[in-house]
């Protein structure tokens, strides 16, 4: 296989068409290789339109929405970013292209390992990954600049949006299989959000995440 070809064909073909237009994040797309992310056993995936089995049932996010989040999430060379669900590391490495620092959370410590060991060997070296549990948002290092999630959460926690200083961004996809939507959501002040749908979508549901009672007493 030709990997920078077939690299090429993943941007033209899948990302592009997905409305994948900031420059800097396709350029980017080409510096941060995928493949060297991906699970030894899946490497021929790298560049295929499909979610990747992950530990712990998790699963590496298609190409396009990866590069989705990260257009979308459009983080500042000074900001500070907090992503919850690790993965393998991909992500965080594209994002700690853009930002100032990652905090990265993992739940599952073979994938923090795995994280942290691929971040390491491509030179990604303002990132933290740390083992916890981020369903809920995470306090230390908070208020962050932007809260990106890889995993759907049934409802975006109210703690969450406490964690994100006035004028930063909550990037979370919300709902429940088969019906999701990505939402960017902007703090206007101490108690002010904006609120943008941005696509729709199906994801695996974030480890640990908080499902809200469909009962009431």
């Amino acid at each position: 296989m030709n990997i920078e070809q077939a690299r090429f064909n993943m941007i033209e073909q899948q990302i592009r068409p997905w409305d994948v237009l900031d420059t800097d994040v396709l350029d980017l797309l080409m510096v941060v290789k995928r493949e060297n992310f991906v699970p030894e056993a899946y490497k021929n995936l790298a560049f295929v339109d499909t979610e990747i089995p992950l530990a712990g049932g998790a699963a590496m996010l298609t190409p396009k929405l990866e590069a989705r989040i990260v257009q979308d999430a459009a983080v500042k060379k000074h900001e500070n970013v907090l992503l919850v669900g690790a993965g393998t590391g991909y992500v965080a490495a594209l994002l700690a292209h853009r930002g100032r620092h990652v905090t990265a959370i993992e739940i599952d410590p073979a994938l923090k390992a795995q994280a942290e060991k691929n971040l390491a060997a491509n030179g990604v070296s303002n990132v933290t990954v740390e083992l916890g549990n981020g369903a809920q948002g995470w306090t230390n290092g908070a208020p962050f600049d932007v809260i990106v999630f890889t995993g759907a959460l049934p409802v975006l926690p109210e703690a969450v949006l406490q964690q994100v200083k006035v004028g930063g961004r909550v990037l979370a996809i919300i709902g429940e299989s088969p019906v999701m939507s990505a939402h960017l959501i902007t703090r206007t002040g101490d108690n002010g959000y904006d609120t943008k749908k941005l696509f729709e979508t199906d994801v695996k549901p974030l480890a640990a995440a908080v499902t809200p009672s469909h009962f009431t007493f």
